[in-house]
């Protein structure tokens, strides 16, 4: 007889542990009230510093093991064009029974899209149900489902079956660029994988996902006067409006694939021919196999444009998060978790996105992952981020039940699914 997440749902010492996490609810409440005070822009160190001892500080009562990676260096091109280092922070590592035969990644992240001198720093109530601030459903609310989940599990009888790890990355929110490869290599020592971005707020969660790359194509030409000396110089500006336009050209060019060309500068001052010119520009991709197509029409841009006497054109950036296909394990995965739904009365719905995160990068690594199991809420990226905080108990007992579904072997479907895959 095949175990389903029906019978691991009602058994009575399951719907009790499920029960214990209702009297969690204001904790979790006040719990991402505290954590949304504390600034853990992607950039801001400190602030990721704090955010990590706190978080850390909530997880000991779980005797987790704990692990620390330090992360390379990134870079970024300033509006001067200029290439600049970006320090890192490090990723987080929490686990129990790495050598179980059942094995579960959850991922996540500290940082949040607010940087230490952004106007958004506070939460503020906007009715019984919602809170606007900063990270409490991007991600500090997630990162709590996931703790009092993994409450609950820990407390069940089939906890000594399973191991868990917490991967918290510092560099989500920028592209994940540095903790790729970490999160690539944690991938391959799990079974499944959970990641904790919010659900929608009605609950739905997100399905396949389109892959995404960030460049910055920067142009050097010849500042001159633009009276005296107008013919002498080389207009970075004029030269790059037109790479923009043939960027812009490649929209469409693979079925779901856009270029937006999201941030210009250029120029010192109207009578100065500028030499130096900077565009920032987002790609989003819906097959893998278009990633290579895009990268060489780009490089033909790139080669074109510098053929040009006078001018240099340059290229940084690169595609960081393949697209998330929905594989035949990843499918039975994600049906399982609405099974798991359905037995707490939630209807659980998945709809594809053009928004990217980790679950990009597991999925490329060969993980099947559900990657929107946090909070509802939405907004986010935004001053009117908010949380659904009804979600919080409603959200860590999906988790809970998903977990000792897992562990009770009622998830076992999704283990040959992915074992055919390989094959």
């Amino acid at each position: 007889m095949t175990l389903r997440p029906f019978d691991v749902a009602n058994e009575s010492s399951v719907q009790a542990l499920l029960s214990k996490i209702d009297k969690r609810q204001d904790t979790m409440v006040e719990t991402v009230i505290q954590w949304s005070k504390v600034n853990s822009g992607s950039r801001n160190l400190e602030g990721l510093s704090r955010m990590e001892a706190l978080i850390i500080d909530a997880f000991l009562p779980l005797e987790p093991e704990i692990d620390f990676i330090d992360l390379p260096d990134g870079e970024t091109v300033t509006p001067a064009g200029v290439v600049e280092v970006a320090p890192n922070g490090r990723c987080v590592r929490l686990f129990k029974r790495p050598d179980a035969n059942r094995r579960v990644l959850m991922t996540g992240h500290i940082d949040t899209v607010f940087a230490v001198d952004h106007p958004f720093q506070e939460p503020v109530w906007l009715d019984d149900n919602t809170l606007n601030g900063p990270g409490v459903a991007d991600m500090k609310g997630g990162i709590i489902v996931m703790l009092e989940a993994l409450r609950a599990f820990e407390a069940s009888s089939y906890a000594a079956s399973t191991g868990w790890e917490i991967l918290l990355s510092p560099d989500e929110e920028t592209g994940s660029l540095a903790s790729a490869a970490v999160l690539a290599d944690r991938a391959v020592s799990a079974d499944i994988g959970l990641t904790y971005e919010p659900a929608l707020a009605d609950g739905t969660l997100a399905g396949a996902r389109k892959g995404s790359g960030n460049f910055s194509i920067v142009v050097n030409g010849k500042a001159a006067h633009a009276g005296r000396e107008f013919f002498v110089g080389r207009n970075a500006v004029v030269m790059l409006a037109e790479i923009i336009a043939e960027l812009s050209a490649l929209t469409g060019g693979k079925p779901g694939l856009t270029v937006n060309p999201a941030v210009v500068s250029g120029g010192v001052a109207p009578n100065v021919v500028p030499d130096v010119a900077v565009c920032r520009f987002n790609v989003r991709l819906e097959e893998p196999s278009d990633s290579g197509w895009f990268l060489g029409e780009l490089d033909k841009i790139v080669e074109r444009f510098s053929q040009r006497g006078g001018f240099t054109v340059a290229l940084h950036g690169g595609i960081n998060r393949p697209p998330k296909a929905i594989s035949h394990a990843n499918q039975t995965l994600m049906d399982a978790i609405a099974d798991c739904g359905a037995q707490l009365g939630l209807t659980i719905n998945y709809v594809a996105t053009g928004g990217c995160c980790e679950g990009n990068n597991l999925a490329a690594a060969g993980l099947p992952n559900v990657d929107t199991l946090g909070v509802r809420g939405g907004l986010i990226h935004s001053a009117e981020e908010f949380v659904l905080v009804d979600s919080f108990a409603e959200r860590a007992k999906l988790s809970s039940l998903v977990l000792i579904a897992f562990a009770a072997g009622a998830l076992d479907d999704v283990l040959a699914a992915k074992a055919n895959t390989k094959a």
